[in-house]
Protein backbone atom coordinates (compact mmCIF):
# COMPACT_ATOMS: atom_id res chain seq x y z
CA UNK A 1 0.00 0.00 0.00
CA UNK A 2 1.29 3.33 -1.14
CA UNK A 3 1.47 6.28 1.40
CA UNK A 4 -1.31 8.32 -0.27
CA UNK A 5 -3.36 5.45 -0.25
CA UNK A 6 -3.07 5.45 3.55
CA UNK A 7 -4.84 9.02 3.17
CA UNK A 8 -7.14 8.28 0.91
CA UNK A 9 -10.95 7.94 1.05
CA UNK A 10 -11.16 6.21 -2.11
CA UNK A 11 -10.04 2.28 -3.09
CA UNK A 12 -10.22 -0.84 -0.85
CA UNK A 13 -7.97 -2.20 1.92
CA UNK A 14 -7.92 -5.68 2.71
CA UNK A 15 -8.84 -6.65 6.61
CA UNK A 16 -5.29 -8.27 7.23
CA UNK A 17 -3.94 -4.33 6.21
CA UNK A 18 -6.94 -3.14 8.51
CA UNK A 19 -5.47 -4.97 11.32
CA UNK A 20 -1.84 -3.69 10.95
CA UNK A 21 -2.24 -0.31 10.71
CA UNK A 22 -4.84 0.16 13.27
CA UNK A 23 -2.51 -1.81 15.48
CA UNK A 24 0.44 0.24 14.54
CA UNK A 25 -1.80 3.52 14.50
CA UNK A 26 -2.97 2.69 17.90
CA UNK A 27 0.90 2.11 19.37
CA UNK A 28 2.27 4.57 17.66
CA UNK A 29 -0.69 7.17 19.18
CA UNK A 30 -0.68 5.96 22.76
CA UNK A 31 3.03 6.16 23.11
CA UNK A 32 2.32 9.95 21.47
CA UNK A 33 -0.10 10.70 24.29
CA UNK A 34 1.79 9.13 26.80
CA UNK A 35 4.65 11.21 26.37
CA UNK A 36 2.67 14.37 26.15
CA UNK A 37 0.79 13.62 29.25
CA UNK A 38 3.25 12.88 31.04
CA UNK A 39 6.67 15.04 30.09
CA UNK A 40 4.67 18.17 29.31
CA UNK A 41 1.50 17.87 31.69
CA UNK A 42 2.70 15.34 34.64
CA UNK A 43 -0.25 13.70 34.24
CA UNK A 44 -0.22 9.99 33.82
CA UNK A 45 -1.52 8.26 30.93
CA UNK A 46 -2.80 5.06 30.28
CA UNK A 47 -4.82 2.95 27.85
CA UNK A 48 -8.20 3.56 30.00
CA UNK A 49 -7.56 7.30 30.05
CA UNK A 50 -9.03 7.27 26.76
CA UNK A 51 -12.30 6.22 27.93
CA UNK A 52 -11.78 7.91 31.13
CA UNK A 53 -9.17 10.81 31.40
CA UNK A 54 -10.43 12.40 34.32
CA UNK A 55 -12.18 10.75 37.37
CA UNK A 56 -15.20 13.01 38.17
CA UNK A 57 -15.29 14.65 35.06
CA UNK A 58 -18.50 13.47 32.96
CA UNK A 59 -18.63 16.59 30.70
CA UNK A 60 -15.63 18.54 28.93
CA UNK A 61 -16.92 21.82 29.90
CA UNK A 62 -16.31 20.69 33.14
CA UNK A 63 -12.41 20.63 32.34
CA UNK A 64 -10.11 23.62 33.75
CA UNK A 65 -6.81 24.25 33.57
CA UNK A 66 -4.07 21.70 33.13
CA UNK A 67 -6.72 19.35 31.87
CA UNK A 68 -8.53 21.28 29.46
CA UNK A 69 -4.95 22.24 28.37
CA UNK A 70 -4.16 18.64 27.83
CA UNK A 71 -7.61 17.45 26.31
CA UNK A 72 -6.40 20.13 23.84
CA UNK A 73 -2.99 19.04 23.11
CA UNK A 74 -3.78 15.54 22.51
CA UNK A 75 -7.00 16.48 20.35
CA UNK A 76 -4.94 18.41 18.28
CA UNK A 77 -2.48 15.37 18.06
CA UNK A 78 -4.83 13.10 17.29
CA UNK A 79 -6.47 14.70 13.91
CA UNK A 80 -3.78 12.51 11.89
CA UNK A 81 -5.17 9.56 13.63
CA UNK A 82 -8.39 10.08 13.08
CA UNK A 83 -8.18 10.97 9.42
CA UNK A 84 -6.22 7.70 8.84
CA UNK A 85 -8.81 6.02 10.94
CA UNK A 86 -11.93 7.06 9.01
CA UNK A 87 -10.38 7.06 5.76
CA UNK A 88 -9.07 2.99 6.33
CA UNK A 89 -12.49 2.46 7.77
CA UNK A 90 -14.25 3.81 4.64
CA UNK A 91 -12.30 1.74 2.49
CA UNK A 92 -12.33 -1.31 4.80
CA UNK A 93 -16.42 -1.13 4.51
CA UNK A 94 -15.89 -0.73 1.12
CA UNK A 95 -14.31 -3.84 0.81
CA UNK A 96 -16.88 -5.92 2.78
CA UNK A 97 -19.75 -4.26 0.35
CA UNK A 98 -21.06 -2.16 3.73
CA UNK A 99 -22.55 1.08 3.46
CA UNK A 100 -20.09 3.74 4.27
CA UNK A 101 -22.27 5.16 7.19
CA UNK A 102 -21.19 2.94 9.35
CA UNK A 103 -17.91 4.79 9.56
CA UNK A 104 -19.47 6.66 12.44
CA UNK A 105 -19.45 3.34 14.52
CA UNK A 106 -15.36 4.88 14.57
CA UNK A 107 -16.47 7.64 17.24
CA UNK A 108 -18.42 5.54 19.61
CA UNK A 109 -16.87 4.35 22.79
CA UNK A 110 -16.69 0.96 23.61
CA UNK A 111 -18.60 0.03 20.05
CA UNK A 112 -15.85 1.05 18.40
CA UNK A 113 -13.75 -1.16 19.59
CA UNK A 114 -16.45 -4.34 18.25
CA UNK A 115 -16.58 -2.28 15.20
CA UNK A 116 -12.96 -2.54 14.51
CA UNK A 117 -12.72 -6.59 15.80
CA UNK A 118 -15.64 -7.12 13.05
CA UNK A 119 -13.87 -5.25 10.43
CA UNK A 120 -10.75 -7.11 11.32
CA UNK A 121 -12.80 -10.48 10.59
CA UNK A 122 -15.00 -9.74 7.88
CA UNK A 123 -13.82 -11.30 4.74
CA UNK A 124 -14.02 -9.41 1.44
CA UNK A 125 -16.74 -10.18 -0.68
CA UNK A 126 -16.45 -11.97 -3.72
CA UNK A 127 -18.59 -9.56 -5.27
CA UNK A 128 -16.22 -7.04 -5.01
CA UNK A 129 -13.46 -9.29 -7.09
CA UNK A 130 -16.66 -10.00 -9.66
CA UNK A 131 -16.63 -5.99 -9.12
CA UNK A 132 -13.37 -5.29 -10.35
CA UNK A 133 -13.73 -7.52 -13.21
CA UNK A 134 -16.68 -6.17 -14.80
CA UNK A 135 -19.16 -8.62 -13.59
CA UNK A 136 -22.95 -7.28 -13.10
CA UNK A 137 -23.95 -5.69 -10.10
CA UNK A 138 -26.97 -8.87 -10.62
CA UNK A 139 -24.62 -11.81 -10.24
CA UNK A 140 -23.59 -10.02 -6.91
CA UNK A 141 -26.99 -9.96 -5.32
CA UNK A 142 -26.49 -13.17 -3.31
CA UNK A 143 -23.78 -12.05 -1.18
CA UNK A 144 -23.82 -11.47 2.77
CA UNK A 145 -25.20 -8.15 3.13
CA UNK A 146 -27.62 -8.85 0.64
CA UNK A 147 -29.53 -11.07 2.57
CA UNK A 148 -28.70 -9.30 6.21
CA UNK A 149 -30.31 -6.02 4.33
CA UNK A 150 -33.30 -7.57 3.13
CA UNK A 151 -36.00 -6.18 5.97
CA UNK A 152 -37.48 -8.96 7.51
CA UNK A 153 -34.59 -11.08 7.95
CA UNK A 154 -32.76 -7.43 9.06
CA UNK A 155 -35.79 -6.65 11.44
CA UNK A 156 -35.13 -10.58 12.68
CA UNK A 157 -31.62 -9.98 13.43
CA UNK A 158 -32.10 -6.72 15.29
CA UNK A 159 -35.01 -8.61 17.46
CA UNK A 160 -32.92 -11.34 18.30
CA UNK A 161 -30.24 -9.08 19.95
CA UNK A 162 -32.81 -6.61 21.19
CA UNK A 163 -34.60 -9.18 22.95
CA UNK A 164 -31.89 -11.37 24.38
CA UNK A 165 -30.51 -7.97 25.65
CA UNK A 166 -33.63 -7.25 27.55
CA UNK A 167 -33.73 -10.91 28.82
CA UNK A 168 -30.45 -11.30 30.08
CA UNK A 169 -30.01 -7.80 31.39
CA UNK A 170 -33.17 -8.23 33.65
CA UNK A 171 -31.97 -11.93 34.74
CA UNK A 172 -28.19 -10.24 35.51
CA UNK A 173 -30.08 -7.32 37.81
CA UNK A 174 -31.94 -10.01 39.31
CA UNK A 175 -28.84 -12.59 40.40
CA UNK A 176 -26.46 -9.48 41.53
CA UNK A 177 -28.56 -6.42 42.25
CA UNK A 178 -31.44 -8.46 44.37
CA UNK A 179 -30.60 -12.40 45.19
CA UNK A 180 -26.52 -11.73 45.60
CA UNK A 181 -25.85 -14.76 43.14
CA UNK A 182 -22.76 -14.15 41.64
CA UNK A 183 -22.62 -18.39 40.37
CA UNK A 184 -22.72 -20.75 38.06
CA UNK A 185 -25.98 -19.66 36.75
CA UNK A 186 -25.00 -15.73 36.11
CA UNK A 187 -21.53 -16.38 34.45
CA UNK A 188 -22.47 -20.06 32.69
CA UNK A 189 -26.16 -20.53 32.32
CA UNK A 190 -27.39 -16.98 31.70
CA UNK A 191 -24.81 -15.98 28.97
CA UNK A 192 -25.75 -19.56 27.06
CA UNK A 193 -29.54 -19.24 27.25
CA UNK A 194 -29.05 -16.18 25.73
CA UNK A 195 -26.62 -16.98 22.58
CA UNK A 196 -28.81 -19.72 22.00
CA UNK A 197 -32.15 -17.65 22.66
CA UNK A 198 -31.01 -15.57 20.06
CA UNK A 199 -29.73 -17.63 17.23
CA UNK A 200 -33.14 -19.47 17.38
CA UNK A 201 -35.18 -16.21 17.33
CA UNK A 202 -32.54 -15.45 14.47
CA UNK A 203 -32.98 -18.34 12.21
CA UNK A 204 -36.74 -18.77 13.20
CA UNK A 205 -38.21 -18.07 9.45
CA UNK A 206 -34.96 -18.91 7.70
CA UNK A 207 -31.66 -20.55 8.05
CA UNK A 208 -28.59 -18.64 8.79
CA UNK A 209 -24.90 -18.80 8.27
CA UNK A 210 -22.31 -20.11 11.09
CA UNK A 211 -21.05 -16.75 11.37
CA UNK A 212 -24.08 -14.73 11.58
CA UNK A 213 -25.57 -16.95 14.52
CA UNK A 214 -21.76 -16.67 16.19
CA UNK A 215 -22.49 -12.83 15.91
CA UNK A 216 -25.88 -12.85 17.03
CA UNK A 217 -25.43 -14.83 19.84
CA UNK A 218 -22.28 -12.62 21.38
CA UNK A 219 -24.43 -9.40 20.41
CA UNK A 220 -26.25 -9.43 23.46
CA UNK A 221 -23.07 -10.32 25.96
CA UNK A 222 -21.57 -7.52 24.87
CA UNK A 223 -24.50 -4.97 24.51
CA UNK A 224 -25.30 -6.12 28.69
CA UNK A 225 -21.84 -5.02 29.51
CA UNK A 226 -22.11 -1.92 27.79
CA UNK A 227 -25.87 -1.06 29.86
CA UNK A 228 -23.96 -2.46 33.39
CA UNK A 229 -21.14 0.20 32.70
CA UNK A 230 -23.64 2.64 31.69
CA UNK A 231 -25.86 2.21 33.89
CA UNK A 232 -23.77 2.32 36.71
CA UNK A 233 -24.15 -1.10 38.07
CA UNK A 234 -20.54 -2.50 37.48
CA UNK A 235 -17.49 -1.27 36.76
CA UNK A 236 -14.78 -1.75 33.77
CA UNK A 237 -12.29 -4.02 35.32
CA UNK A 238 -15.24 -6.59 36.43
CA UNK A 239 -17.13 -6.56 32.89
CA UNK A 240 -13.87 -7.62 31.72
CA UNK A 241 -12.67 -9.75 34.25
CA UNK A 242 -16.20 -11.35 33.03
CA UNK A 243 -16.04 -10.63 29.24
CA UNK A 244 -13.37 -13.92 28.12
CA UNK A 245 -16.11 -16.74 30.48
CA UNK A 246 -19.38 -15.29 29.18
CA UNK A 247 -18.29 -14.82 25.45
CA UNK A 248 -17.07 -17.57 25.40
CA UNK A 249 -19.99 -19.45 26.61
CA UNK A 250 -22.51 -17.11 24.30
CA UNK A 251 -20.21 -18.16 21.43
CA UNK A 252 -20.86 -22.18 21.81
CA UNK A 253 -24.37 -21.75 22.36
CA UNK A 254 -24.66 -19.93 18.82
CA UNK A 255 -22.81 -22.69 17.54
CA UNK A 256 -25.55 -25.35 19.38
CA UNK A 257 -27.71 -23.19 17.74
CA UNK A 258 -26.43 -23.21 14.29
CA UNK A 259 -27.18 -26.71 14.17
CA UNK A 260 -30.23 -27.17 15.72
CA UNK A 261 -31.63 -24.86 13.27
CA UNK A 262 -30.00 -26.91 10.76
CA UNK A 263 -32.06 -29.70 11.84
CA UNK A 264 -35.63 -27.66 12.30
CA UNK A 265 -36.51 -29.23 14.96
CA UNK A 266 -40.02 -28.07 15.67
CA UNK A 267 -39.75 -28.19 19.53
CA UNK A 268 -36.78 -25.29 19.98
CA UNK A 269 -39.64 -22.47 20.81
CA UNK A 270 -41.29 -24.39 23.69
CA UNK A 271 -38.23 -25.45 25.14
CA UNK A 272 -36.45 -22.07 25.44
CA UNK A 273 -38.86 -20.54 26.74
CA UNK A 274 -39.69 -23.09 29.32
CA UNK A 275 -35.78 -22.19 30.23
CA UNK A 276 -36.08 -18.43 30.17
CA UNK A 277 -38.98 -18.94 32.37
CA UNK A 278 -36.74 -21.21 34.84
CA UNK A 279 -33.88 -18.96 34.68
CA UNK A 280 -35.20 -17.06 37.88
CA UNK A 281 -35.94 -20.18 39.73
CA UNK A 282 -32.78 -21.64 39.03
CA UNK A 283 -30.30 -18.78 39.85
CA UNK A 284 -32.07 -18.95 43.10
CA UNK A 285 -31.56 -22.70 43.53
CA UNK A 286 -27.37 -21.84 42.49
CA UNK A 287 -27.63 -19.91 45.31
CA UNK A 288 -28.46 -21.91 48.02
CA UNK A 289 -26.84 -25.42 46.72
CA UNK A 290 -22.85 -23.78 46.06
CA UNK A 291 -21.56 -24.56 49.46
CA UNK A 292 -18.90 -22.69 51.03
CA UNK A 293 -16.24 -21.76 48.92
CA UNK A 294 -12.63 -23.52 48.56
CA UNK A 295 -9.71 -22.01 51.10
CA UNK A 296 -7.71 -21.14 48.62
CA UNK A 297 -3.38 -20.40 49.20
CA UNK A 298 -1.47 -18.19 47.20
CA UNK A 299 2.21 -18.74 48.57
CA UNK A 300 5.68 -15.95 47.18
CA UNK A 301 9.17 -15.81 47.73
CA UNK A 302 12.09 -13.18 47.31
CA UNK A 303 15.60 -13.70 48.34
CA UNK A 304 17.15 -10.91 50.04
CA UNK A 305 21.19 -9.41 50.49
CA UNK A 306 20.28 -9.18 54.02
CA UNK A 307 20.68 -11.52 57.67
CA UNK A 308 17.11 -12.40 59.07
CA UNK A 309 17.49 -10.33 62.04
CA UNK A 310 17.77 -6.71 59.72
CA UNK A 311 14.73 -8.04 57.80
CA UNK A 312 12.34 -9.14 60.52
CA UNK A 313 12.36 -5.95 61.40
CA UNK A 314 11.53 -4.52 58.02
CA UNK A 315 8.66 -7.36 58.13
CA UNK A 316 7.12 -6.06 61.68
CA UNK A 317 6.89 -2.56 60.46
CA UNK A 318 6.28 -1.81 56.91
CA UNK A 319 7.26 1.58 55.54
CA UNK A 320 4.97 3.71 53.04
CA UNK A 321 5.90 2.08 50.09
CA UNK A 322 6.68 4.08 46.83
CA UNK A 323 3.64 4.77 44.33
CA UNK A 324 3.17 1.56 41.68
CA UNK A 325 4.76 1.60 38.31
CA UNK A 326 2.67 -1.08 36.82
CA UNK A 327 -0.59 -1.60 34.98
CA UNK A 328 -2.53 -3.48 37.23
CA UNK A 329 -2.67 -1.24 40.33
CA UNK A 330 -3.74 1.61 38.08
CA UNK A 331 -7.12 -0.38 36.98
CA UNK A 332 -8.79 0.38 40.81
CA UNK A 333 -7.43 -3.01 42.06
CA UNK A 334 -6.58 -2.16 46.23
CA UNK A 335 -3.14 -2.28 47.00
CA UNK A 336 -1.01 -1.71 49.82
CA UNK A 337 0.33 1.34 51.33
CA UNK A 338 2.30 0.79 54.67
CA UNK A 339 1.64 -1.76 57.88
CA UNK A 340 1.82 -0.82 61.28
CA UNK A 341 2.18 -3.02 64.47
CA UNK A 342 0.74 -1.91 67.88
CA UNK A 343 2.37 -3.69 70.66
CA UNK A 344 4.33 -6.76 70.43
CA UNK A 345 4.17 -10.79 70.30
CA UNK A 346 1.07 -12.90 70.05
CA UNK A 347 -1.63 -10.67 70.75
CA UNK A 348 -0.50 -7.28 68.65
CA UNK A 349 -2.34 -6.25 66.05
CA UNK A 350 -1.06 -5.10 62.37
CA UNK A 351 -2.84 -2.92 60.68
CA UNK A 352 -2.17 -3.18 56.88
CA UNK A 353 -3.37 0.21 54.66
CA UNK A 354 -4.77 -0.18 51.64
CA UNK A 355 -5.86 2.19 49.01
CA UNK A 356 -9.41 1.25 49.99
CA UNK A 357 -8.95 0.94 53.72
CA UNK A 358 -7.39 -1.24 56.70
CA UNK A 359 -6.61 -5.00 56.82
CA UNK A 360 -7.13 -5.63 60.48
CA UNK A 361 -4.76 -9.07 61.77
CA UNK A 362 -4.64 -9.84 65.23
CA UNK A 363 -1.10 -11.77 65.52
CA UNK A 364 -1.52 -15.26 66.27
CA UNK A 365 2.50 -16.44 66.27
CA UNK A 366 5.12 -14.21 66.88
CA UNK A 367 8.57 -16.59 66.17
CA UNK A 368 11.36 -13.68 65.73
CA UNK A 369 12.87 -13.89 63.41
CA UNK A 370 11.63 -16.87 61.92
CA UNK A 371 7.42 -16.33 61.58
CA UNK A 372 5.64 -13.97 61.72
CA UNK A 373 1.66 -14.99 61.28
CA UNK A 374 -1.55 -13.32 61.93
CA UNK A 375 -5.63 -13.86 61.23
CA UNK A 376 -7.91 -10.72 59.66
CA UNK A 377 -10.62 -9.57 61.35
CA UNK A 378 -11.39 -6.48 58.99
CA UNK A 379 -11.28 -6.59 54.80
CA UNK A 380 -11.84 -3.59 53.05
CA UNK A 381 -12.74 -3.43 49.36
CA UNK A 382 -10.91 -5.60 46.97
CA UNK A 383 -11.07 -2.56 44.26
CA UNK A 384 -12.41 0.84 43.55
CA UNK A 385 -14.18 0.38 40.21
CA UNK A 386 -12.93 2.02 37.03
CA UNK A 387 -16.30 3.88 36.52
CA UNK A 388 -17.61 7.30 34.43
CA UNK A 389 -19.09 7.97 37.56
CA UNK A 390 -17.35 8.99 40.60
CA UNK A 391 -18.16 5.78 42.84
CA UNK A 392 -20.52 3.20 42.25
CA UNK A 393 -20.72 -0.17 45.07
CA UNK A 394 -21.37 -3.11 42.97
CA UNK A 395 -22.57 -5.80 45.71
CA UNK A 396 -19.49 -8.42 45.00
CA UNK A 397 -17.12 -5.46 46.58
CA UNK A 398 -18.52 -6.44 50.50
CA UNK A 399 -18.23 -9.85 51.78
CA UNK A 400 -17.25 -12.04 48.44
CA UNK A 401 -13.60 -11.97 48.24
CA UNK A 402 -12.15 -11.94 52.04
CA UNK A 403 -8.24 -12.81 53.16
CA UNK A 404 -8.62 -15.50 56.05
CA UNK A 405 -4.93 -15.46 57.51
CA UNK A 406 -1.35 -14.29 56.37
CA UNK A 407 2.05 -15.21 57.45
CA UNK A 408 5.59 -13.49 56.16
CA UNK A 409 8.19 -16.96 56.88
CA UNK A 410 12.03 -15.84 57.02
CA UNK A 411 14.56 -19.09 56.03
CA UNK A 412 18.24 -18.26 56.57
CA UNK A 413 20.18 -18.80 53.55
CA UNK A 414 23.80 -19.58 52.80
CA UNK A 415 26.04 -15.95 52.82
CA UNK A 416 24.04 -14.52 55.82
CA UNK A 417 21.01 -13.97 52.95
CA UNK A 418 17.22 -14.66 53.75
CA UNK A 419 14.28 -16.08 51.94
CA UNK A 420 10.99 -14.63 52.26
CA UNK A 421 8.22 -15.64 52.04
CA UNK A 422 4.54 -14.45 51.88
CA UNK A 423 1.53 -16.26 52.19
CA UNK A 424 -2.38 -15.64 51.95
CA UNK A 425 -4.93 -17.68 53.01
CA UNK A 426 -8.39 -16.73 50.84
CA UNK A 427 -11.98 -17.19 49.90
CA UNK A 428 -14.03 -15.96 46.90
CA UNK A 429 -17.72 -16.88 46.49
CA UNK A 430 -17.49 -15.85 42.86
CA UNK A 431 -18.56 -18.72 40.46
CA UNK A 432 -16.80 -20.62 38.74
CA UNK A 433 -13.87 -21.34 41.37
CA UNK A 434 -11.30 -21.82 38.79
CA UNK A 435 -12.14 -19.36 36.40
CA UNK A 436 -11.61 -16.51 38.83
CA UNK A 437 -9.09 -18.09 40.74
CA UNK A 438 -6.82 -17.47 37.70
CA UNK A 439 -7.38 -13.68 38.38
CA UNK A 440 -7.64 -14.13 41.86
CA UNK A 441 -4.56 -15.77 42.73
CA UNK A 442 -2.52 -13.43 39.76
CA UNK A 443 -3.34 -10.38 42.14
CA UNK A 444 -3.14 -11.58 45.20
CA UNK A 445 0.45 -12.51 44.00
CA UNK A 446 1.34 -9.13 42.29
CA UNK A 447 0.17 -7.68 46.23
CA UNK A 448 2.88 -9.98 47.49
CA UNK A 449 5.32 -8.94 45.38
CA UNK A 450 4.95 -5.44 45.80
CA UNK A 451 5.17 -5.49 49.66
CA UNK A 452 8.05 -8.21 49.76
CA UNK A 453 10.18 -6.23 47.13
CA UNK A 454 9.92 -2.82 49.02
CA UNK A 455 11.20 -4.99 52.44
CA UNK A 456 13.89 -6.09 50.09
CA UNK A 457 15.09 -2.54 49.24
CA UNK A 458 14.58 -1.48 52.79
CA UNK A 459 16.47 -4.52 55.02
CA UNK A 460 19.23 -4.63 52.10
CA UNK A 461 19.92 -0.55 52.22
CA UNK A 462 19.99 -1.07 56.29
CA UNK A 463 22.15 -4.26 56.05
CA UNK A 464 25.06 -2.31 53.67
CA UNK A 465 25.02 0.71 56.08
CA UNK A 466 25.40 -1.00 59.29
CA UNK A 467 28.37 -2.82 57.53
CA UNK A 468 30.15 0.40 56.80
Amino acid sequence: MSESQLWSFSGRTSRSRYFLIGVIAFLLKSNIDRIIATYFFHHRWGVLNYWFPFPGVSSPWQLKGAEANLSLTLLAASLPFIWLGVAQTVRRLRDCEQPLWLSVMFFIPFANLLFFGVLCCWPSEEGSQQLRTGTSIEARSAGFWHRVSDPEQLAAAILATIAASVVGFLLVLLGTQFQGNYGWSLFLAVPFCLGLFSVLILSYRAPRTMGECLMVSIAPVVLIGLALLLLAFEGVICILMAAPLALGISAIAGVMGYWIQVTRWSGRPITMGIVLVMMPFVMGVDKKVQGEPPLLVVHSSIDIEAPPEVVWGKVVTITEIPEPRGWLFHTGIAYPLRATMIGTGVGAVRRCQFTTGAFVEPIQVWDAPRLLRFGVTENPAPLEELTPYHHIEPPHLKGYFVSHEGQFELTRLWGNRTRLTGTTWYTDRIWPSAYWQLWSDYIVHRIHMRVLRHIQIEAESASRAGNH
